[in-house]
């Protein structure tokens, strides 16, 4: 692939979007400075629960999450059956294949391999909050990981649609099942809560607000105007809930800093395996490139506000679990940029499609940050 498109790839993301990592980083630096030397911080709002829920985490995740799902088109279902061989592969990674792949690369590195370094229960926190990753497949980001690998917009809408409602029945039997394997005791109606205030709410609202923007402004406007308004609140939604859960997390990362680095480990190799998994079955399939390459892309990437905001609710702000949601963060964006250059960069071994030879069309996109 050409220097031309490799710089049209990380400049589509915009300019928090291409960083999000270095941002991810300095928030844990300033996160943990203001546990350290402001412990009043942490601890006032920490008070401010309902139900063994933070109310300002649940605001700040609110703030991340809505902007994504107010961008999701359901009536793009109709055209769920165009191309069945893309959805049915998204749609078996997602939800059949990645939570158990993540469950086994979590546990043997986790629990077999990092013994030496890590005990016993953070282990089986950090195996948690791998799993609620896993069963959390992409929301957003991926209309930006289609983009820039000259995905069909269109039908990217279907598989995020489909995956959405998905989304909506399966995440809590999925996280009871392998947290329950784990021997991780989670109350039922824990779970419910979370998929309740982080799913269904969020999903509610973006749907609702949508319809009404619409018929009032016209599509133009909502396109235009309201999302390029929106997408910041969500960057700032997520880095300022990163600050706050560093702020608890501060004790952990400085007795255990190599945790980082070992954490990210299973989370690498889960990414590249069901990239590989996702995309090679397109191949074989032949599958069109415009379809195939999004629907590796969602299976590959995770929705971590949701897992970021499950963990905090079924484990706590200073849990192993959440820290492990928390390094999902770090090493995706860079990790999806790397497989959206091969993505293009092998265009030309699929049906329909040449290698690409110029940038991205033009065409807006507001991406956020899962």
């Amino acid at each position: 692939m050409s220097d031309q498109s490799s710089n049209s790839t990380d400049s589509g993301l915009g300019f928090f979007g291409k960083y999000l990592s270095i941002w991810v980083g300095l928030c844990i630096i300033f996160g943990v400075g203001v546990g350290q030397m402001l412990p009043a911080v942490p601890e006032t709002l920490s008070r401010f629960e309902y139900a063994s829920v933070s109310i300002p985490v649940a605001i700040l995740i609110w703030l991340m999450i809505y902007p994504m799902m107010v961008q999701v088109d359901f009536s793009s279902i109709v055209r769920v059956g165009t191309q069945p061989k893309g959805l049915t592969i998204t749609l078996v990674v997602n939800w059949l294949i990645k939570p158990f792949t993540m469950f086994f690369f979590a546990w043997l590195f986790f629990k077999v391999i990092f013994a030496p370094w890590i005990e016993g229960e953070l282990a089986t926190q950090y195996l948690a909050g791998a799993i609620l990753l896993g069963a959390a497949p992409c929301t957003a980001m991926v209309f930006v990981w289609s983009y820039l690998t000259r995905g069909d917009a269109n039908y990217t809408l279907v598989q995020v649609a489909v995956n959405d409602l998905i989304l909506l029945v399966a995440f809590a039997p999925i996280v009871l099942l392998l947290l329950g394997i784990s021997d991780i005791t989670v109350p039922y109606d824990t779970v419910l809560l979370s998929v309740l205030l982080y799913i269904v709410v969020p999903l509610a609202a973006g749907f609702i607000s949508r319809v009404v923007i619409i018929r009032t402004k016209g599509k133009a406007w909502f396109d235009n105007v309201f999302l390029p308004q929106l997408s910041p609140f969500a960057i700032v939604g997520l880095l300022m809930t990163l600050v706050l859960l560093f702020s608890f997390q501060g004790e952990v990362i400085l007795n255990n800093p190599l945790h980082i680095v070992l954490i990210a480990v299973p989370l690498i190799i889960q990414t590249l395996f069901i990239f590989a998994l996702a995309y090679g079955w397109a191949k074989l399939w032949k599958v069109n490139h415009e379809v195939a390459a999004p629907a590796a892309m969602i299976g590959t990437s995770n929705f971590f506000e949701l897992a970021v905001a499950a963990a905090i609710v079924l484990f706590g702000l200073n849990s192993g679990a959440a820290l492990a949601t928390v390094v999902g963060v770090l090493v995706e964006v860079p990790l999806m940029l790397l497989l959206v250059r091969f993505a293009n960069a092998t265009r030309g071994a699929f049906p329909c499609c040449t290698p690409m030879e110029t940038d991205p069309p033009t065409t807006p996109i507001h991406p956020t940050s899962s």
